[in-house]
């Protein structure tokens, strides 16, 4: 054993690669990119790993890996278990022979998603297991009692952290490669009864579940993850309520930081929410008269409570987010727990920190990197479209920031590939609105090809914009089809997005480098003049991984100071100062779309790649 200063994700697949995984696979999606980095970067030679193209992909990866023995783990954000989940609620019938962990990592906030979701509620609907670690050092043992739990009971088991516990940090014991489990799988053995699933062997295999669930419910009453402090005594508030509160996750780190010698409360932690440990909560119950349930998201822990105060006939009064002493929604803090706390034991809130002279920070909204290739694409459509009836509908990914000021250009966003789909509905009812459905080139790999196929096969009217820059630049430049490399470090055959179109039945397929301004925009006019489905491929490589040939630079002489640069493309590079415009050398790439768009030739220098 030793000891490494770990973030919470590396901790989850260095205990993967402790517990013998076998095989890895997932899609990137912060908070839990790191996990399969992490395993890809540490992992032994006999481990596989793989960015499959999405969810529902990596999913069933995995479920074959397991069907063969394999302990395997599929990793993805709590939007990306809305994709996995078809392979998933089958699986849940069908069962596995290894291992098989599903980690998802939620968002509480959200900050980087479109949902606050929360995967205790997917566990109970599922009928799934459910891990919920409240720290680093826990994240790393707990994973691997969920492989053990899931290979002994022959079904996948989720293990869900939060953004906190993700991306914390903490001085982690772990274990040396050589205590490393191997794991040696048996192989695939043919049986139809096991793997094909039928409504027959469904409905056996309902009942079998929720048989093991009740059990698995008692056995995780003396788990020792679920634990009551302290198990006796009396636990009261300042007007003799006897009182206590109920946990999960980060949540449990928040109490803790607000409990002292002085409180007397009873404390119950919560790491497995489904199946729910009733027994000990039963027993956590007994002689209280109120309980405060803290927790992110749903109130799972409180609805749990509340079923069993009337199960057992117990008179405790169970508050927390549906009798609004917990916020709905959102994520909580060790102030905003504080408060909670101190409001439900009848004392003062906790002092506010003094003030300081700290100065207020600048407001920084998302932006488009300066010089990147997708405002260069929006801004040509938007001039080759002016004055014409038009909708941009956008998607997941880096150009989702095409929406703000002064582009102006996604009107719609709603889930990863949904803008194809989206475009055609419009085009329905609207048959004289010009359609524009923009997409990665990792989202088109992932999700955009199906709605491609539904709008040539249903006769739409519509242009499909792929924004190619030849990464999947949002989650961290992982490797996609069209990039020619694996996860595993493998060179391979680029999967060509033109030929796709092509043999889906397009017939109008334009390529051409956004950053000539002047062809960008004569190929959006030429092209969206054409019937049906026709397609735009904007190529340029991401400036995050482009080093830049040579800076533009403003000549003071020359520039009016009519800021139409600035008002125009929103680059972060281009700097109003003193009545004209200068250019962030620091910034800057050279892209020379600026010097472009400049109607005084005032701005040059730029070279791009």
């Amino acid at each position: 054993m030793h000891t490494e200063f770990l973030m919470g994700n590396e901790a989850i697949a260095l205990g993967a690669l402790a517990a013998g995984v076998n095989v890895v696979s997932g899609y990137p999606g912060t908070p839990s990119t790191e996990v399969l980095e992490t395993v890809a970067r540490r992992k032994t030679d006999d481990v596989y790993v793989e960015w499959s193209i999405n969810e529902k992909a990596a999913m069933e990866v995995a479920a074959g890996a397991a069907y063969s023995g394999a302990r395997a783990m599929v990793t993805m954000k709590q939007v990306g278990l809305n994709v996995a989940s078809d392979p998933l609620m089958s699986l849940e019938y069908i069962g596995v022979k290894g291992g098989l962990v599903v980690m998802v990592a939620d968002d509480p906030g959200p900050i980087s998603s479109q949902t606050e979701q929360d995967t205790r509620t997917f566990a109970q609907f599922s009928k799934l297991p459910i891990f919920d670690p409240s720290s680093v050092q826990e994240a790393y043992e707990m994973v691997q009692e969920a492989f053990e739990l899931s290979e002994r009971l022959g079904t996948p088991v989720f293990f869900r952290a939060t953004t906190r516990v993700d991306h914390g940090y903490e001085s982690t014991l772990v274990k040396d490669t050589s205590e490393w489990l191997r794991n040696c799988p048996e192989g695939f053995v043919k049986d139809p009864g096991r793997w094909v699933i039928f409504p027959r062997l469904s409905v056996v295999n309902h009942a079998k579940i929720e048989s093991r669930n009740a059990e698995l419910s008692d056995e995780f009453s003396d788990y020792q993850r679920n634990f009551v402090v302290p198990e006796a005594g009396d636990c009261r508030a300042a007007d003799g309520r006897r009182v206590g509160v109920a946990t999960h996750g980060i949540n449990y780190a928040y109490v803790r930081e607000n409990l002292d010698e002085a409180n007397h409360v009873r404390l119950m932690r919560v790491a497995t929410p489904f199946p729910f440990p009733e027994r000990k909560a039963v027993e956590f119950l007994e002689s209280l008269d109120e309980v405060l349930c803290v927790e992110e998201l749903d109130p799972v822990i409180e609805r749990a409570l509340i079923s069993v105060c009337g199960k057992y006939h117990l008179d405790v009064r169970i508050r927390g987010k549906l009798t609004g002493d917990i916020a709905p929604s959102g994520e909580n803090s060790v102030e905003s727990v504080g408060a909670a706390m101190a409001a439900f034991m009848g004392e003062d809130a906790p002092e506010a920190p003094a003030p300081t002279d700290a100065p207020t920070l600048p407001v920084r909204p998302p932006v488009l990197c300066a010089g990147c290739p997708h405002r260069a694409s929006f801004y040509a459509v938007k001039c080759a479209m002016k004055g014409r009836k038009t909708i941009y509908c956008g998607d997941i990914g880096c150009y989702t920031l095409g929406n703000a000021a002064p582009l102006d250009m996604v009107d719609t966003c709603l889930c990863m590939g949904a803008g194809i789909n989206i475009a055609q509905g419009v085009f329905h009812v609207e048959p004289d609105t010009a359609c524009f459905a923009f997409v990665g080139d990792s989202t088109f790999f992932a999700s955009g090809i199906t709605g491609t196929i539904n709008a040539f096969y249903n006769q739409a009217n519509m242009t499909l914009v792929v924004l190619d820059n030849s990464t999947t630049a949002m989650t961290g430049h992982q490797p996609h089809p069209g990039t020619g490399r694996t996860m595993m470090g493998q060179v391979v055959e680029k999967v060509s997005i033109e030929a796709i179109l092509r043999a889906i039945g397009l017939t109008c397929v334009e390529t051409v480098d956004p950053l000539d301004h002047k062809l960008a925009v004569e190929t959006v006019r030429r092209v969206a003049d054409e019937p049906g489905v026709k397609a735009i491929i904007f190529k340029s490589p991401c400036v995050v991984l482009a080093k830049p040939q040579a800076r533009s630079v403003v000549d003071p002489d020359k520039c009016v100071g009519c800021q139409r640069c600035v008002k125009q493309l929103g680059c972060p590079g281009l700097v109003p100062r003193d009545g004209k415009v200068v250019i962030d050398d620091s910034l800057c790439t050279g892209c020379t779309l600026c010097e472009q768009v400049c109607p005084f030739g005032a701005i040059s220098g730029g070279e791009r790649l």
